[in-house]
């Protein structure tokens, strides 16, 4: 039975989901409910059930939202095309973009204006590659893999305008690697912005520390949530078991057949108390020892954003 805990650092919540949840926490605290959020506010099951508990109401969709009531964009950022339409609803906006996305944001709109076509790295369909792409959805092509590039002629456009290389901030930083220089081999000149921010780089160097040492990896965080299906991945690229779940319930106890050393991590959304009914179960099981295996010392804060007092 396991013997050992190797809890990775950083792991769980990063900068840009702690200021979207005081955000809302604020918004809730203040006024009464119900209080529209335009997507999940973060990608986690809990997190959100927890908020719906409150009186928050997820909308995919701003016709859902009656004309004037207040309105959080996600952590994950919405497409210009979003903001004029709650603008022209008189909705009370309170946007809790992270701000590594609005970078994202503002380098594939300046790169529009300035006359570049635009390769967008990332997965199709996410809230967060869906608002970039509305930055300049006719100059912009969603790359996902180095085969996408097979469908493209002389430029994303079509024609002979100079490429521009922008990433979602939560991807698999090998496998993104790999997609950049398949473009670069492409397009030669192209301009790149490879822009996984801090935390998913650092959850992923962490955890490939732990799997390196383990003999089965847990990754906590939801399905929808990129970053925690990405640790999985990589935690499994180093040949170690690896399972994602949302909590101890989904945990399977023949996982720790023939099991010494377990590795632990969550995703970038997923709060520290998911995490405290499986390390007390490991000390029930056997576990005498927990390692905290740190790769980095996160100090990265954001401001609250405009609306809020």
């Amino acid at each position: 039975m396991p013997h050992t805990l190797l809890l990775a650092e950083p792991r769980g919540f990063c900068a840009g989901v702690v200021r979207a949840i005081d955000v809302l926490n604020a918004v809730l605290d203040r006024e009464p409910p119900p209080v529209y959020a335009f997507h999940e506010i973060v990608h986690n099951r809990h997190v959100v059930e927890s908020f719906r508990a409150r009186g928050a109401v997820f909308v995919d969709a701003l016709a859902e939202v009656p004309n004037g009531a207040r309105i959080v964009f996600s952590a994950h950022g919405v497409s210009p095309a979003v903001v004029a339409e709650a603008r022209a609803r008189k909705l009370r906006i309170i946007d809790a973009t992270c701000p590594l996305v609005t970078k994202v944001h503002l380098e594939t709109r300046k790169a529009a204006r300035d006359g570049f076509d635009i390769l967008l790295v990332g997965h199709h369909g996410h809230d967060e590659v869906t608002g970039t792409l509305g930055e300049a959805p006719d100059r912009t092509t969603i790359v996902d893999t180095p085969a996408d590039l097979d469908t493209l002629t002389r430029g994303p456009g079509g024609g002979e305008r100079p490429v521009f290389v922008v990433t979602q901030t939560t991807l698999s930083v090998e496998d993104t690697a790999g997609v950049i220089d398949a473009i670069r081999a492409r397009y030669p000149a192209a301009e790149v912005r490879n822009d996984i921010c801090y935390a998913t780089t650092n959850r992923q160097l962490a955890v490939r520390t732990i799997a390196q040492r383990a003999d089965l990896v847990l990754v906590v965080g939801s399905a929808n949530s990129s970053n925690s299906v990405r640790l999985r991945e990589v935690a499994a690229s180093t040949g170690t078991p690896a399972y994602r779940v949302d909590g101890i319930a989904d945990i399977d106890p023949a996982w720790y057949d023939g099991v010494g050393t377990v590795g632990l991590t969550a995703g970038a959304s997923v709060p520290d108390e998911l995490l405290e009914p499986i390390i007390a179960d490991l000390r029930a099981r056997g576990v005498t020892r927990i390692e905290p295996v740190v790769v980095a010392t996160e100090t990265v804060t954001f401001q609250p954003p405009d609306g809020l007092d």
